[in-house]
């Protein structure tokens, strides 16, 4: 086993050993390997596990409509749920005194709010996407920032090492604010900024390899039969980066 899953497996002891909010002394502590890979790239941040879903299930974002969504969102945008840590601002689920589903207080979120720290730390994410508001004022528990979702959502910014990217809870109230639509495009732009983070930059070695295929293209064509001027030549070129394109 390596060191950063001993590391995981302790800090699941601690979180299963919380019991600093009583009002969920009794709730499921949703976290474990069913989260996903310690050493995954992703990280997304939820609000709470859902009375359906993740309290059901012991795996968040799976077995309720919010999960569901996610989970095609995700596929949307060319991501595999193996790539991707999954994880709640508050790790139990708050209720409210006829047994449903409640958004969790302030206390809550701050408490909770080490245990985020913890798991940033542990895993080292390279990007961070928050779903909802409540996500979004977790992560300020842990680095300051000025962000706010209707104003920095589908936007990367620099945070604690790594970027930051607000979106919307993919739940169904949650759709009446941000369509499925257009969550889907902030799905695509989660993919298209993690694609770019991991590739490659041109190497000079490329560079000049791509000048010495042009210059095999003309030499053919200035070799040919037909006597060619020079802006005959750099219409040729033109039309045949255009036909590559």
């Amino acid at each position: 086993m390596s060191e950063r899953s001993r590391s995981f497996d302790e800090l699941m002891s601690r979180v299963q050993a919380c019991r600093l909010c009583p009002r969920m002394d009794d709730s499921l502590r949703v976290l474990s390997w069913a989260n996903g890979s310690p050493d995954a790239p992703l990280m997304f941040v939820g609000e709470a596990p859902g009375r359906l879903g993740a309290d059901r299930t012991a795996i968040p974002f799976h077995g309720d409509k919010s999960g569901d969504n996610f989970e095609r969102l995700l596929e949307l945008a060319g991501l595999r749920r193996s790539e991707v840590f999954v994880t709640n601002a508050v790790l139990c689920n708050p209720r409210d005194d006829a047994g449903n589903n409640a958004a969790p207080s302030r206390g809550e979120i701050e408490r909770c709010a080490l245990h985020l720290k913890s798991q940033i730390d542990l895993i080292q994410p390279k990007m961070v996407m928050t779903l909802g508001s409540v996500a979004l004022l977790a992560t300020q528990h842990i680095e300051a920032h000025s962000l706010t979702l209707s104003g920095s959502v589908r936007t990367s910014n620099a945070w604690y090492g790594r970027r930051l990217l607000p979106l919307y809870h993919p739940g169904a109230r949650a759709m009446i604010h941000r369509s499925f639509a257009n969550q889907t495009a902030d799905y695509y732009f989660v993919g298209e900024t993690y694609r770019r983070l991991n590739s490659k930059p041109r190497t000079q070695t490329k560079a000049r390899g791509a000048q010495e295929d042009w210059s095999i293209v003309v030499d053919v064509i200035r070799k040919s039969q037909r006597p060619i001027t020079n802006f005959q030549l750099h219409k040729i070129m033109y039309l045949v980066d255009l036909k590559s394109m």
